[in-house]
């Protein structure tokens, strides 16, 4: 049976993608075949941490729903570059870097319900146990489909004010798209607070399921999106946090 999940965010720099790309390594571990979809098409990026140069791109999600190609032709199976002994796989679905396709995304747009025929053909077509969209900050007509299409939405969000501010307008959101499940994760938690207590909080004040609280580490930081963290240090503290969460997005 196979799930999809969304990973979003209200605002940028929470270390949505960062957790996505973790998430997928780590299910991949579990011998899951696992797809990932870049649906923030505005801003893209996860296809860095994933070892792929945008020169390797022959195909991107722009040119699927551009009419193109379908949309397994754009998978790109990043299994191999990964460098590491994965019993499942990875697939990525990248959005274009290219400046003119960028552009031409905000000026013209596309047909956004393209995106939920693709989402059901990928999985379909490349036998995926799990897919994860890899969203647009904030609440556009894309990121509002992904969220909808989904079979979970998983909020990444920071224990800052501005965030569990944002953070509350994607959980109604989300209510009202009657998405079946919800959770939430707590990332760049400082060191100095309790998670415990910051569990129980974020909990309480949106009436759903946290899922991971992780911490700040300067070791992340310090790999500066060179690669998946878990695949350089697995045994990082944060490696098995990330597998932990890996365990709930599977369900």
């Amino acid at each position: 049976m196979s799930r999809v999940v969304a990973f979003h965010s209200f605002r940028g720099g929470t270390g949505k993608s960062n957790t996505t790309a973790n998430v997928a390594v780590q299910a991949a571990r579990r011998n899951l075949r696992v797809g990932i979809v870049d649906t923030d098409i505005q801003s893209p990026g996860i296809h860095v941490l994933l070892g792929i140069d945008q020169s390797q791109i022959e195909r991107s999600l722009n040119d699927y729903l551009w009419g193109r190609c379908e949309i397994a032709d754009a998978a790109h199976d990043v299994t191999a570059g990964l460098h590491a002994e994965l019993p499942g796989r990875v697939f990525l679905v990248p959005s274009s870097i290219d400046a003119t396709d960028i552009a031409r995304v905000m000026h013209d747009g596309y047909d956004v319900s393209l995106l939920h025929e693709g989402i059901n053909a990928l999985v379909g077509d490349l036998s995926l146990d799990l897919l994860l969209l890899d969203t647009h900050p904030g609440l556009n007509e894309e990121t509002l489909l992904s969220i909808a299409v989904s079979d979970a939405v998983a909020i990444v969000l920071r224990p800052d004010q501005q965030d569990y501010e944002g953070t509350h307008v994607t959980v109604s959101v989300a209510r009202k798209l009657k998405v079946p499940e919800m959770m939430l994760v707590v990332n760049k938690t400082p060191l100095v607070f309790d998670h415990d207590q910051v569990r129980r909080r974020v909990a309480d004040a949106y009436g759903c399921d946290v899922a991971a609280v992780l911490p700040h580490s300067d070791d992340l930081m310090a790999f500066s999106s060179r690669g998946v963290f878990v695949l350089h240090r697995p045994d990082h503290p944060l490696a098995a946090m990330y597998d932990d969460l890996a365990g709930r997005i599977i369900g």
